[in-house]
């Protein structure tokens, strides 16, 4: 059976709040250039809750998740967590991608080219 997802609980808020205090040097640059509306006028989200998962960046309007990931993001008790994490999302029609905090750090140009492609809002008529 489908449960709607529950999204920001108030009981995470801490949780949210400290995860944004220590951000990486790669989330604070890719949230420098999502922040106010700067990717051609789409809203973000930081630290954003869904269910029992907070996603790194979301785009309510296009149900699209961001996960930034570092190195310990290749050990085999992460790779299996993530992969519940992204099916969990998915099941509730939330799109998720990923990418290397080094990546982010060193081709951020790339990095934003790839959330625009990205960036389709759900139910768009495609004529």
């Amino acid at each position: 059976m489908y449960s709607p997802v529950v999204f920001n609980k108030l009981f995470v808020k801490p949780l949210r709040r400290e995860l944004r205090k220590n951000s990486t040097d790669a989330e604070r640059k890719l949230w420098s250039k999502l922040r106010a509306k700067q990717l051609f006028g789409f809203k973000f989200y930081r630290q954003f809750s869904a269910g029992p998962y907070i996603i790194d960046f979301y785009c309510s309007s296009c149900h699209l998740a961001i996960e930034l990931d570092g190195g310990q993001h290749a050990k085999d008790k992460k790779i299996i967590y993530d992969r519940r994490r992204t099916d969990y999302l998915l099941k509730n029609k939330i799109r998720l991608i990923r990418f290397w905090n080094n990546d982010v750090l060193t081709n951020i140009d790339g990095i934003l080219k790839e959330i625009l492609n990205n960036l389709t809002p759900p139910n768009l008529p495609l004529k």
